[in-house]
């Protein structure tokens, strides 16, 4: 690590939990408790359910020796995101044969824990016994299109790695980096990408000579020209400050040094952003770019992103939003962007107050799934305004071996599971580990962000997505039961009219301390498919886990112990680079319109059954 990049990590890690402008008092609802909650202890966990409440974007959840007290928050993923969004959810950090009692408040926002609490429950998490899932899945029944909140946005680094030469482990950044977007159209059929700092000084986009603003958009437009040939959309994510508009250029975030304070000249931003979407608009022509979307900065709520206060990001949204609209009212712009769910009542309110337009809300979280936002834009005054997650990850420490571990991918799956329906837009951060933000990778499996390795080698977590997009169009009913149940392990079954079948069982916690997994939350699964119409089916049992589709336990299994592979490591990594079979391809008979089967769950673990037809020649 060079002196720069140990500077620009010390830096971060100082700085990433202050925040830019002290919380604003809301006037929240009040919300009732949550009723019939009940705890249900099984091996290694407690599983709690209880019935929603309207106005709920989530639920906190306390736990206690007693019924006394004293009652502690339950710490789920990152701490600044303690609400968990729907019922149930399975508590896997408790100590075997420890009584715990439980109660449950529901949350107008993400930062509201003064609500009322539920009647207490307890439960016992135990160290032995059977811990059996039973999955039905009626392939007959039809509850709809599966939703695939994945498509809409990946999350990348900034775009103009995409001209960047050789880098760690002696691969080429840019083409490596262009061909992971690619890969994220082709195999995950992602429609759009969102990255940082397009109007940063490296593209040359603003200048000043003799006090006057010089705009050169080349620079952006070689970029948004790759990216619009990979077949993906901008969102166009305005920021960083460039050099000669900045207040104070001494504030700075990240290894590439990008200026995070607002503008020293208000007009002059409107009229850069205003000629930057003018030009756009020329360039790609209006119905196009009516198909991306404006972003207005990146967590401004953290000091290490905005030097300035929320008031002045508040005008900064207000005088992008004038300008971006100037050209086109139809233009989609929205924020604020911030990181752990804070300031959407903030915005919301401001433009409930205001009139300034906005046409999506959105904002960040790691280590937990996405809150609902509807009921606090419903508040507010904005029912059915889109809410997209821009960046969401499994946990938001950079270098963490996390990152590379299929406990990641049920956490992936999980997630994506809790936003169907709910959530337009839940964009995974990020898409490759071609990253520099604290830094370039110092070695292959450094627990980097993204969801594929340098070399665009596939870790687990990519697998989980990619497994995903394999379900087919019409959603099946599916009953799962047994231990842990609902939340831990989970099931989603689908169907095609031609027949096919395809149904994602996977078992994952939320709680990082059993990223390596657990021996007491290991399942035993049978599975039922009934309504099947065919006589004859070819069964196809992909899975991820420990063993299985892991790049870890590839590099491993070759011998790698240094830093990088070699020329002929990288070939047998990349050989050895699919998703694997839990049993190869066969055929099955079906016996009265069903079938049955068996098999281990592990945690952490994902399952892809694929049924096809067989028909007669």
């Amino acid at each position: 690590m060079t002196d720069i990049e140990q500077t620009a990590r010390a830096d971060w890690e100082a700085r990433i939990g202050l925040r830019s402008d002290a919380d604003a008092g809301l006037d929240l609802p009040r919300l009732a408790a949550p009723a019939a909650l009940h705890a249900d202890g099984g091996r290694g966990q407690v599983t709690l359910d209880w019935e929603p409440v309207e106005g709920a974007a989530g639920y906190i959840i306390e736990r206690s020796a007693s019924t006394e007290g004293p009652w502690e928050l339950l710490v789920i993923g990152e701490p600044e995101v303690r609400p968990v969004p729907h019922p149930p959810f399975t508590d896997t950090s408790g100590e075997p044969g420890r009584e715990t009692y439980y109660r449950v408040a529901a949350s107008a926002s993400v930062k509201d824990f003064d609500q009322p609490r539920s009647e207490v429950v307890k439960a016992t998490p135990v160290a032995d016994g059977d811990a059996g899932i039973k999955i039905d899945v009626d392939a007959a029944s039809s509850i709809g299109p599966v939703d695939r909140p994945w498509r809409p946005i990946i999350g990348s680094e900034h775009l103009s790695q995409l001209e960047a030469g050789i880098g760690p482990g002696g691969r080429p950044i840019g083409a490596e980096f262009s061909d992971a977007l690619r890969m994220a159209h082709d195999e995950l059929r992602v429609e759009a990408v969102r990255a940082h700092a397009i109007l940063n000084d490296d593209l040359g986009t603003y200048r000043e000579v003799d006090g006057q603003p010089v705009h050169d958009f080349s620079g952006i437009d070689r970029i948004y020209d790759h990216v619009l040939g990979l077949g993906l959309r901008p969102i166009v994510e305005l920021g960083f400050m460039p050099r000669d508009l900045a207040s104070d250029d001494s504030k700075t975030v990240f290894d590439y040094a990008a200026i995070i304070s607002p503008p020293r000249d208000w007009e002059k931003w409107e009229a850069l952003i205003r000629e930057l979407t003018a030009h756009l608009v020329d360039r790609y022509g209006l119905a196009e770019v009516r198909r991306w979307a404006f972003e207005v900065w990146n967590e401004a709520n953290l000091e290490v992103f905005w030097s300035g206060t929320r008031d002045e990001y508040l005008r900064l949204y207000d005088v992008s939003v004038r300008a971006v609209k100037s050209v086109d009212a139809s233009l989609i712009v929205g924020g604020p962007a911030s990181a752990a769910g804070k300031w959407v009542d903030d915005l919301l309110v401001h433009c409930a107050a205001t009139g300034s337009p906005i046409d999506f809300v959105s904002t960040h979280t790691y280590g937990n799934a996405p809150l609902d936002l509807r009921p606090i834009a419903a508040r507010h005054g904005f029912p059915g305004l889109p809410q997209w997650w821009t960046e969401w990850g499994a946990h938001a420490t950079h270098f963490n071996p996390v990152h590379d571990s299929p406990w990641s991918a049920a956490y992936l799956v999980r997630g994506m599971a809790s936003a169907m329906g709910r959530t337009e837009a839940l964009a995974y951060w990020t898409i490759s580990d071609h990253f520099e933000e604290l830094g370039r990778p110092p070695r292959l499996l450094h627990g980097g962000f993204g969801l594929l390795a340098v070399g665009n080698l596939r870790k687990p977590r990519w697998w989980g997505l990619w497994m995903l997009e394999q379900l087919l169009p019409e959603r099946v009913a599916v009953a799962v039961t047994g231990d842990g149940a609902g939340d831990m392990v989970q099931a989603i079954g689908s169907r095609a009219d031609d027949g096919r079948v395809t149904v994602l069982v996977w078992n994952g916690t939320v709680d990082v301390s059993k990223a390596r997994g657990d021996p007491l939350l290991d399942r035993e699964t049978s599975l039922t498919i009934s309504g099947l119409t065919a006589a004859h089916y070819r069964l196809h049992h992909r899975r991820l886990d420990e063993v299985h589709s892991n790049l870890a336990r590839a590099w491993a299994d070759i011998g790698g112990t240094a830093d990088w592979p070699d020329e002929d490591q990288w070939q047998e990594l990349a050989a050895r680079n699919h998703l694997e079979d839990l049993e190869e391809e066969q055929p099955v008979e079906i016996t009265d319109g069903s079938l049955e089967l068996a098999f281990d769950l592990p945690m952490p673990s994902v399952s892809l059954l694929e049924l096809e037809p067989v028909r007669a020649p």
